[in-house]
Order: C-alpha cells, then structure tokens, then sequence
C-alpha cells in the first residue's frame, strides 16, 4: 500500500531498543519506554509506531496538509 512506512527493524540490545530505519540506527528506547515499545508493537502496526517514534514527522497520507507550505518566518 501506497504511503505506509517501510524499512524499519527494531532489536533488543540489553536493556535498550533499538529503532533502525534501512540498517540506520535512528532511535534508542531505555527504561520503561523500551518495555511500553515491546508491549505496543505485538498488538498493532510495528512499521507505523516504529516510524511515529524514530521519525517523529511522519503522518498517513489522510494526515498531510494541503495547500502551500507557510513561509519561513526571518530573525528579528
């Protein structure tokens, strides 16, 4: 399906998770987000909530803004 994150793996290195993105670590889980991680992903979408929490900006194709993009405000 078109739109959906792809590419991701995640791997338990001890006490840590980590998030990889096409062999790129790119986020490290400690403590009890690791374990609220490993409990979330065997009951739903592992590649949408691995790209929600490495990428932080991912959105659904239904969630994407329309329109032109605003302008980059200048310093003051």
């Amino acid at each position: 399906m078109k739109g959906r994150p792809s590419g991701y793996a995640w791997e338990v290195r001890g006490k840590e998770v980590v998030i990889s993105h096409h062999g790129a670590e790119s986020a490290v889980l400690r403590g009890e987000r690791a374990h609220q991680f490993v409990r979330e992903v065997e009951k739903g979408d592992p590649q949408l909530l691995m790209a929600r929490i490495a990428g932080g900006t991912y959105k659904a194709p239904d969630q994407r803004r329309s329109g032109p993009k605003p302008k980059p405000r200048g310093r003051r």
